[in-house]
């Protein structure tokens, strides 16, 4: 049973893989750069997408932004609401977006509006690091007001992401968290070989340093 179980995992893990690629390459045949922000619920995700895509508008940009979640349309119509274009994605119960799920909103968004798109995951620090969507970059967005010990405690995202962002610095000292213990997590677990930003989406800290390291 343990062996079947592992070669279903692997399918499917396959399967999302395959679908992912094809995603990728539809986004590169319309010369869409995209970002996958991923995780936990009230990290500051949806706050920071806003604010993300606000700055690359004034700079000319062309922003879409596909909210996920397993159920509702509120980070959508908090988008929306900004200025943002944005579509849906709900995941039922699964609590994390998937490529076949990306693959079908992308059918539906007109590439010629469209520079960068920021696929915003479920609010998740385990299973969609398992899942790549096809994007340019993965990025793990975590936030003070979740404690020291994230990095500690979820090695596996952080991982498979190309770059981390400390959010909420704005109450780190509200909250009685030190920022420094998350960077030097971080920065052991990852060899110094990925950057970690701070940032607060609600002041617009860290937001152009942000950008600069997505080559934005």
């Amino acid at each position: 049973m343990h062996n079947i179980t592992v070669g279903m995992e692997y399918d499917v893990l396959k399967e999302n893989r395959a679908l992912a690629n094809e995603n990728y390459n539809m986004l590169k045949d319309h010369d869409v750069f995209s970002v996958d922000f991923m995780g936990s619920i009230g990290a500051g995700k949806t706050a920071l997408i806003i604010a993300l895509a606000e700055r690359l508008r004034q700079k000319g940009k062309k922003v879409h932004a596909i909210a996920g979640d397993v159920t509702g349309t509120d980070d959508m119509d908090r988008m929306t609401a900004s200025g943002l274009e944005t579509t849906n994605c709900n995941t039922g119960k699964e609590c994390h977006l998937e490529a076949h799920m990306v693959g079908e909103r992308l059918k539906t968004i007109d590439f010629d509006d469209v520079d960068v798109l920021f696929i915003e995951n479920v609010g998740n620090l385990v299973c969609p690091s398992d899942f790549p969507l096809g994007t340019d970059v993965r990025v793990v967005v975590i936030s003070t007001t979740e404690g020291d010990d994230m990095v500690r405690k979820h090695h596996d995202i952080f991982i498979h992401s190309d770059l981390a962002i400390l959010n909420k610095m704005d109450i780190a000292d509200a909250v009685g968290v030190d920022p420094n213990i998350i960077i030097r997590d971080y920065n052991e677990l990852t060899g110094g070989r990925k950057e970690i930003i701070p940032c607060s989406a609600r002041t617009g800290e860290g937001i152009d340093a942000i950008l600069e390291a997505l080559g934005l």
